[in-house]
C-alpha cells in the first residue's frame, strides 16, 4: 500500500517509515518539523537507500491537505502528527485542541473526499485517566488529566462517529505506554527539544553529560523500591504494531478498534536506570525528590488484544532498550543535526 505518514519525521513516525518500507509497503510523510529536523530526511534516506518522498506543511492547512490527496494515490493513512507535550498542553490548551483536532479534521475530511477509509492512530494510554486499575484494558472507559490526554479522547470519538457514517472505514485506534529506545543501527532515535518530558531520553542526556543529574520523581511510592512503575516499550516493536495494525485492516468486522501497544509488563524508574547504567557502562547521578503532581504509581497494558487479534507482541526489554537508546544517543550525543 501507498500510506501516509502524518508527522513521518518525528521520532515514532520515521521509525515507522523504515518499518513499512521493509514491510514491503510505500511511505509517504507530511511534517511541519515543528516538532522534527530536516536532517531525519537524511538518515531515513541513508537506511532506505532513497529519500521518501516529504511533503512539508501543516495539516491544519485545509487546502493543502486536499491537494495532497488530489495529487497523490493514497491508499492508508498513518496519522502521527500532534503536539504531545502534557505540561506544554495544560499552558496552551487552545494550541493543543487547535492542532491536535484540527489536523484530524482536516486529514479525515480530505480522505474521505477522497475515498480513503483505511486509517491508523497514534492514540496514547493517557486516555485511561489517573485512576484506572492495571494492567489497563481496553474496554476501560476513557478520560483525562490535561489537554493533551483530552485532544487524544476527543479525536478517538471522532473517529467512532467518522467510521458510523461509512461502512467502509476501518479504523485502528493504538493507545501507547512509554516509547524509548532507538533503531539499532544508531542513524535515527528520539531527540526532543528542550528539556525532556519522558524519562528515557533524559537518562540519555545525563550518560552523554549534557544534565548534571537525574531527578526521580518520587521514592515513596507503593511499589516495590518506592519508584514509579511505567510500561516502556522498544519504537521497533512500536512500529511492527502498526504494521500489523494496518495489515489487518481490510480484515476487520468492526468499523473501528483499539488495541493497547506496551508490553504488559511494569518497570520501576530506579530499574530503568540500572539497565541504562549497564548499557554506559558506568554510574549516573540522581537524586529522589517530591512526587510531582498527577504522577500515579502504576500504569501497564493488557496487550492481550493486540496478541491474539494482531499477532503481534513486544519483543525487546528494557536491557535492549537502555542499548539501543544509548547507542543512538552516544552517536549523537547533540541530537539530529540542524
Amino acid at each position: 500500500m501507498r500510506v501516509l505518514v502524518t508527522g513521518g519525521a518525528g521520532y515514532i513516525g520515521s521509525h515507522t517509515v523504515v518499518a513499512l518500507a521493509n514491510a514491503g509497503h510505500e511511505p509517504v510523510i507530511v511534517d511541519n518539523f515543528r516538532n522534527a529536523k530536516p536532517a531525519v530526511v537524511d538518515r531515513l534516506a541513508a537506511l532506505l537507500g532513497a529519500p521518501p518522498p516529504v511533503h512539508r506543511f501543516d495539516l491544519t492547512d485545509r487546502e493543502a491537505t486536499e491537494a495532497l490527496f488530489t495529487e497523490q494515490r493514497i491508499d492508508a493513512v498513518i496519522h502521527f502528527a500532534g503536539l504531545k507535550a502534557v505540561g506544554e498542553s495544560v499552558e496552551q490548551p487552545l494550541d493543543y485542541y487547535g492542532n491536535n483536532i484540527g489536523s484530524t479534521l482536516s486529514l479525515l475530511a480530505a480522505m474521505q473526499g477522497h475515498g480513503v477509509r483505511r486509517f491508523v492512530f497514534s492514540s496514547s494510554a493517557t486516555v485511561y485517566g489517573g485512576s484506572a486499575p492495571v494492567p489497563m484494558r481496553e474496554d476501560f472507559p476513557t478520560t483525562a488529566a490535561n489537554p493533551y490526554g483530552w485532544s487524544k479522547a476527543m479525536i478517538e470519538q471522532i473517529l467512532r462517529d467518522v467510521a458510523l457514517t461509512d461502512e467502509r472505514w476501518r479504523v485502528a485506534v493504538l493507545r501507547y505506554f512509554n516509547p524509548c529506545g532507538a533503531h539499532p543501527s544508531g542513524t535515527i532515535g528520539e531527540d526532543p527539544h528542550g528539556i525532556p518530558n519522558n524519562l528515557m531520553p533524559f537518562i540519555a542526556q545525563v550518560a552523554a553529560g549534557r544534565r548534571p543529574q537525574l531527578r526521580i520523581f518520587g521514592g515513596d511510592y507503593p511499589t516495590p523500591d518506592g519508584t514509579a512503575i511505567r510500561d516502556y516499550i522498544h519504537v521497533e516493536d512500536l512500529a511492527a504494531g502498526h504494521i500489523a495494525a494496518l495489515d489487518c485492516l481490510d480484515g476487520l468486522s468492526d468499523r473501528l478498534r483499539v488495541w493497547n501497544l506496551g508490553t504488559g509488563r511494569g518497570t520501576s524508574v530506579l530499574d530503568v536506570l540500572h539497565a541504562f547504567e549497564r548499557a554506559c557502562g558506568r554510574e549516573l547521578p540522581h537524586e529522589i525528590v517530591d512526587r510531582r503532581p498527577g504522577d500515579v504509581a502504576m500504569s501497564y497494558a493488557d496487550v492481550s488484544r493486540a496478541t491474539a487479534e494482531l499477532g503481534w507482541r513486544a519483543e525487546h526489554g528494557i536491557d535492549r532498550i537502555c542499548v539501543d537508546h544509548w547507542r543512538w544517543q552516544s552517536a549523537n550525543p547533540d541530537g539530529y543535526p540542524t
